[in-house]
C-alpha cells in the first residue's frame, strides 16, 4: 500500500472516530495498529512498548503532572484571586480596567494551568461573574477571558512547548524564552484594543463604584493586596527564571512551583486539607486524560513516521517548488485546519515531528518554528465554528449567550492573534533574539 493511500485512510478513519465520540487517546493508537496490522502484520505491534518507554519515561514530559498539579494549588487555593486584586488596585480608575486586569491575571493563570481548556475554564470561574455584574458589554467580557485564559500555552511554563521540546530533541529553556517576546507583544496588542474600544464605546465597559473601591483601601490593607499579588507572580518568575538560569531542569524546576504553591497557601492562610485533596484529584484526571491522549497520539505518529510519511511530505514540498517560506505558511494551513477537530496535545505530538525536520532542512530555526507552532494552534482551537476552546467557553457563558454571540465575541481577539503570528513570520529575530542573548 502507497503511503499516500495509508495516510488517506488514516485521516478517514480519524474523522470517522472523532465524529462517533471515541476517547482521543485510544483512537488513535486502536487505528494506528489496526491499519498496521492489516498492512504489516504482527511486526507493527512493537511500536507499543518502544513508544512507551520513550513517552512515559521521559524526563522532559514528567514535568507535566508537576505543572499541572502546580496550577491547581495555585487556583483551589483562591491564589488567582490575590493577583486579580493586586491588578486591579494598579489600574485604578482607568476605562475597561477589569477587562485589562482579566487580559493580565487570565494569562499568568492560564500559564500555571498550562492548558488551554483549563486556563479557560478556571479564569472564567473567576472573572466572568465580576465583569457582567459591573455592566460590562457580554461579548467583552467572554472575549478576554478566551483571549487570556488561551493565552497561557504561549506563556512559560507551558505544557505543548514541554511537549514540542520532548518530541524534537529542543531545548525546553529556549523554547520558553523564545515565546516571551511574542507573548508580550500579544499581551500588549490586547490590551491596546481593550483600551482603543472602551474609548471609542464606553457603554462597553462603564466605570462603576466598584472601580474605586481598591483605591480607597487603607495603607495596610493595600500593603496586603500588593504583597499577594506580588508572590504570586513571583512564583512564576522563579519557576522559569529556576530554568533559565540553569539551577534546575523543567521537571525540577515544576517541583520547585509544588513546593511554592503549598507555601504560598500556608503564607495566605488558606491551606486546607479539602483543598489540597480537590486539587490532587484534579490533577490526578487531567494527567490521566492528558497521558493517555499523548501515549495514543505518539502511538499513532510513531507508526505513520516508519510507514514513511516525513519522505513523503519532504517529497510533495519538493514538488510544488515553492519558496521555504510559502511551505512554512502551508504546513500553519494545515496545523490551522487540524485545530478545528483536535486539541492542542494532538497537534503538537502528530505535526511537530513531521514537520520541524523539514522546516530545519529548509534553513529555518526549530525553535522558531516551535514558537510559530504554539501561535498557530492558539489560534487554531479558538476559531469558529469548531474550535474546540469555544465550547469550554460556552460551558462557562450565561445560558442565554448562544454560540453565535461566542463566535463573535472572539473574533477580534483570533484576529490580534494572527497578526501576531503574521509578525513572527516576516521578523524571526523577535523570537530568537532572547534565547541567543540568555543561552548563546
Amino acid at each position: 500500500m502507497s503511503i499516500e493511500l495509508l495516510t488517506g485512510i488514516l485521516l478517514l478513519c480519524i474523522l470517522v472516530a472523532f465524529a462517533l465520540g471515541a476517547p482521543v487517546g485510544l483512537a488513535l493508537a486502536g487505528i494506528a495498529m489496526g491499519v498496521g496490522y492489516m498492512t504489516w502484520g504482527d511486526g507493527i505491534f512493537n511500536v507499543i512498548p518502544t513508544t512507551v518507554e520513550a513517552t512515559f519515561f521521559s524526563f522532559i514530559l514528567l514535568a507535566i503532572p508537576l505543572y499541572i498539579y502546580m496550577g491547581q494549588l495555585l487556583t483551589k487555593s483562591g491564589i488567582g484571586d490575590a493577583m486579580f486584586n493586586a491588578s486591579q488596585m494598579v489600574l485604578g480608575k482607568v476605562r475597561g480596567s477589569l477587562a485589562i486586569s482579566v487580559i493580565c491575571v487570565c494569562s499568568m493563570i492560564g500559564a500555571m494551568v498550562g492548558i488551554i481548556g483549563a486556563g479557560i475554564m478556571t479564569s472564567g470561574s473567576i472573572a466572568l461573574r465580576p465583569m457582567l455584574e459591573r455592566g460590562y458589554n457580554k461579548r467583552l467580557a467572554l472575549g478576554v477571558i478566551m483571549a487570556g485564559g488561551g493565552l497561557g500555552i504561549l506563556i512559560p511554563p507551558s505544557i505543548p512547548m514541554i511537549m514540542f521540546a520532548a518530541s524534537t530533541q529542543n531545548s525546553v529553556g529556549r523554547m520558553f524564552l523564545a515565546a516571551m517576546v511574542p507573548a508580550l507583544i500579544t499581551v500588549v496588542l490586547l490590551i491596546a484594543y481593550v483600551v482603543v474600544s472602551c474609548r471609542l464605546n464606553p457603554d462597553r465597559a462603564p466605570i462603576t463604584k466598584a472601580d474605586f473601591d481598591n483605591q480607597q483601601l487603607s495603607p495596610m490593607a493595600k500593603m496586603r493586596v500588593a504583597r499577594d499579588g506580588f508572590l504570586s507572580i513571583l512564583l512564576i518568575v522563579v519557576v522559569l527564571g529556576s530554568i533559565i538560569s540553569g539551577i534546575a531542569t523543567p521537571t525540577e524546576s515544576g517541583a520547585i512551583g509544588v513546593v511554592g504553591a503549598i507555601l504560598l497557601a500556608i503564607v495566605f492562610k488558606r491551606f486546607k486539607l479539602d483543598m489540597f485533596r480537590a486539587a490532587g484529584l484534579q490533577t490526578g484526571v487531567l494527567v490521566s486524560v492528558a497521558m493517555w491522549i499523548i501515549l495514543g497520539a505518539s502511538v499513532f505518529s510513531n507508526f505513520h513516521l516508519l510507514m514513511g510519511v516525513q519522505a513523503m511530505v519532504a517529497d510533495f514540498t519538493d514538488t510544488l517548488d515553492l519558496p521555504p517560506i510559502m511551505i512554512i505558511i502551508m504546513f500553519q494551513v494545515i496545523m490551522l485546519l487540524l485545530g478545528f477537530i483536535i486539541d492542542e496535545f494532538i497537534i503538537v505530538l502528530m505535526c511537530a515531528p513531521l514537520f520541524t525536520p523539514i522546516a530545519v532542512s529548509l534553513g529555518y530555526d526549530p525553535i522558531w518554528f516551535g514558537v510559530l507552532m504554539i501561535i498557530n494552534i492558539l489560534i487554531a482551537v479558538q476559531t469558529p465554528p469548531y474550535g474546540f476552546a469555544l465550547f469550554y467557553l460556552k460551558g462557562i457563558a450565561p445560558p442565554e449567550v448562544g454560540m453565535g454571540e461566542i463566535y463573535k465575541s472572539v473574533t477580534p481577539f483570533i484576529l490580534l492573534n494572527l497578526t501576531v503570528l503574521i509578525i513572527c513570520m516576516v521578523f524571526p529575530e523577535l523570537v530568537l533574539w532572547l534565547p541567543n542573548l540568555v543561552m548563546n
